[in-house]
């Protein structure tokens, strides 16, 4: 060693502290790989992702060939630079070599290498990837020796190794991915795949049309008024019933007697003949399901029943459709046509308003886990027959009881501005 000139034991030291960089940064940029786009990567054949995955396939082989080159270089650089101290000021000098050499491998051969690579891992793994894959063959033996013993050690603390970890995403978790995929996808495709997830959250009941709502033919109408609504109604799909809606006996589709109607052929058993039987609906599926059931069952118009087979409502396969992909029709919603708004930022709603339809137009936070209708909310909230002149306060937003209609409220005026107003000035207080 002491023939060698200062300068190549200068220049060793410098080989060294840029090895050292590579085997820092290269670990930082393989562990942070986002694995579902590597695995994509790979099924494209992408060559330096595809020698990434192999590596990861055995982490601990792949950490135990880092970590055997990281530490042999720097302990190899420590002993140069201890050397090179010895040369320049003798034993005094080593203690200053061994903190200056300290504070260069943490900054130029740790924090700013693993901070490069933990920001941009694909362009420090793929690259460093066609490096350890032959790397690992040649030193494959010592690496097994090193990994034998270092997982006898875990083994021995009670550890499982081998046993795969989950790598699966549930669906809370993929609302976050794909919330902060940002410009990377589509909002209008972000909130269509949003709206799936959240389809096992909702049910049949929380979007049917009501009872009350319901377009059907009663058998006991007059004929002539039976025959206008089939020519001139907005549903190709009408329920049957005598004279309730729970006396139901099938579904009319029009287009299968739009030729009867025409050559004014059309009598009351012309009708039954075209009558299918109807398809109930339990009022607690989840959408999802239902969606899979009206393919299942080759249907598209479903009768919402409750417990006791009661029926509470209709909901068609254009009502889940709309719940995923928005309104079909340029039309105002159905909520937009029961809110009123006023000059003063306050709006009148109708009673019969449904709730998550409410929040989902208007961009209230109206709690929707209970009753459906608005009315339905505030006789909730009120335990009692609600009563004009009446004002409370839901999820923060103060009402008023403007209308009531026998046991129901008919009118009632919101006012979401200050509910706004209100939940600013309890942040600043706190």
């Amino acid at each position: 060693m002491q023939d060698i000139p200062l300068s190549v034991l200068f220049a060793i030291l410098g080989l060294l502290l840029i090895l050292s960089a590579f085997f820092s940064s290269s670990e930082t940029g393989l562990l942070s790989l986002n694995r579902y786009r590597l695995r994509h990567l790979v099924k494209n054949r992408h060559r330096g992702a595809t020698r990434a995955n192999k590596l990861l396939e055995t982490p601990d082989r792949l950490i135990g060939l880092i970590l055997l080159g990281n530490n042999f270089v720097n302990i190899l650089a420590s002993s140069i630079a201890t050397i090179i101290a010895l040369r320049i000021g003798g034993e005094a000098a080593i203690a200053i070599g061994a903190g200056l050499l300290t504070l260069v491998i943490l900054v130029f051969s740790e924090v700013a290498p693993k901070t490069v690579a933990a920001r941009f891992p694909e362009k420090i793994a793929f690259p460093a990837a066609l490096v350890y894959v032959p790397l690992l063959k040649i030193l494959y033996p010592l690496v097994w020796v090193i990994n034998v013993i270092a997982n006898s050690l875990i083994r021995a603390l009670g550890i499982k190794i081998n046993q795969p970890s989950d790598e699966n995403l549930s669906p809370e978790e993929l609302k976050t991915v794909l919330n902060e995929a940002g410009t990377l996808i589509p909002k209008s495709h972000r909130d269509m795949l949003l709206s799936i997830l959240d389809l096992e959250k909702v049910t049949v009941e929380d979007i049917m049309i009501p009872r009350n709502d319901i377009i059907g033919i009663d058998l006991n109408d007059d004929w002539n008024e039976v025959i206008e609504l089939l020519v001139h109604g907005h549903h190709t799909r009408i329920p049957v019933y005598k004279d309730d809606i729970n006396h139901i006996i099938g579904i009319i589709h029009v287009r299968s007697i739009i030729h009867t109607l025409a050559q004014e052929e059309f009598t009351p058993e012309a009708l039954m003949e075209s009558v299918t039987e109807p398809y109930f609906v339990p009022e607690a599926t989840p959408l999802n399901t239902q969606l899979l059931n009206f393919q299942k069952n080759d249907q598209r118009i479903g009768l919402v029943v409750d417990e006791y087979g009661d029926i509470q409502g209709m909901v068609t396969l254009e009502d889940i459709l709309e719940e995923i992909v928005g309104e079909f029709t340029s039309e105002p919603s159905t909520a937009l046509k029961d809110v009123h708004p006023k000059k003063d930022g306050s709006y009148l709603v109708d009673g019969s308003a449904n709730v998550r339809e409410l929040n989902k137009t208007m961009k209230w936070d109206l709690p929707f886990d209970g009753p459906k209708t608005f009315s339905g909310l505030i006789t909730e909230h009120l335990e009692n027959i609600p009563e004009t002149n009446i004002s409370l306060k839901i999820a923060g937003y103060p009402i008023e009881i403007i209308q009531t209609q026998g046991n129901k409220v008919k009118i009632a005026r919101i006012y979401p501005a200050l509910r706004s107003t209100l939940t600013q000035g309890s942040e600043e207080n706190a």
